[in-house]
């Protein structure tokens, strides 16, 4: 039965059991902060030689359906993610509330909106492309957006803060565009190594980012009440994302392939962009509570998608 758990989401539940019983505090929070800066450089490095340059200039030339996928995921789920914090805002501590605002400005999944659009029989090409692009996307607009939208509560966005986004994020990315050709051929003949590699680096930033939640204490801050209202608000967001997606694939009059990519790059959320951005974003003891909407999300979106992509392709049960 646990085999047919999703890897990624044992991960998050194993990083977040661990910070629950050991979690990083003081001088050991500041060496896993280290380790988790490593690991996320490594992450981002190892994404910008698995994007090919040709699939990025292929991906940029169907610009209505990337446009439209951007507006909708930055913009529109922002404003969602904007309006359910103000209405959690009397169930739920004020980071918790944030961290809704937080996921809705977050950029799709890479290998989740992807799998889920293969198995519906959807355009994986594209696909690919516009989950790739909108990822990169995301280090420029998550920010500033979230920093908009939110009055730039506990968001550390000074120079130092800027300079760790381009250190940790940027950099990284841009060596392995460079360096595409020396090393793109490890990342096509590995892909099991580079696949644990990337959920690892993302495990670690969880551990660390949840491990400053539980020194705050948010077992306690959230009672069973507290939870409900949670998995409220992320049910509507579900909802609002899933169906919103489909219906404005269905207004773009695309085909059934590219709807169902647009389904699903529309309505995913990336816990692999969120949780590293977070520790560059907020200190340590508030960046987990305002993890917690996305780590939930994310769970529930493999939850949802599975059924969703085989009624979407019967023949592919």
């Amino acid at each position: 039965m646990l085999s047919r758990i999703d890897p990624m989401v044992r991960l998050l539940a194993l990083a977040i059991v661990l910070a629950t019983l050991l979690p990083a505090t003081g001088a050991g929070r500041d060496a896993a902060q280290l380790v988790s800066n490593m690991a996320v450089f490594l992450l981002f490095f190892l994404n910008g030689m698995r994007l090919s340059r040709t699939e990025v200039a292929r991906g940029i030339g169907n610009w209505r359906f990337l446009a439209v996928l951007a507006a909708w995921s930055f913009l529109v789920l922002a404003l969602v993610g904007l309006g359910v914090s103000r209405l959690m805002a009397p169930m739920l501590p004020p980071l918790v509330t944030l961290g809704f605002l937080y996921l809705g400005t977050l950029p799709t999944t890479v290998q989740s909106a992807t799998a889920y659009t293969s198995m519906a029989g959807g355009n994986v090409a594209i696909a690919v492309v516009a989950a790739a692009l909108l990822n990169i996307m995301g280090v420029f607009v998550s920010v500033p957006l979230f920093t908009v939208l939110g009055g730039g509560a506990e968001a550390q966005l000074g120079a130092s803060g800027l300079t760790k986004i381009v250190m940790i994020l940027i950099l990284p990315f841009a060596l392995g565009q460079l360096l595409q050709a020396k090393g793109g051929k490890f990342v096509t003949d590995n892909p099991v190594l580079v696949r644990w590699m990337d959920r690892t680096a993302i495990a670690i930033a969880v551990y660390v980012a949840f491990s400053g939640a539980v020194e705050q204490g948010i077992w306690c801050l959230l009672d069973a009440g507290s939870w409900g209202w949670l998995l409220a608000g992320l049910t509507g967001m579900l909802i609002i994302a899933y169906g919103g997606a489909w219906l404005v694939g269905g207004a773009l009059r695309l085909e059934k392939p590219d709807r169902i990519a647009f389904l699903f790059g529309g309505a995913h959320k990336s816990v692999a962009m969120g949780a590293p951005l977070a520790l560059v974003l907020f200190p340590a003891s508030s960046a987990g509570l305002i993890l917690v909407p996305l780590l939930i999300y994310h769970l529930l979106q493999l939850v949802v998608s599975a059924p969703l992509a085989n009624r979407l392709n019967p023949a592919g049960q």
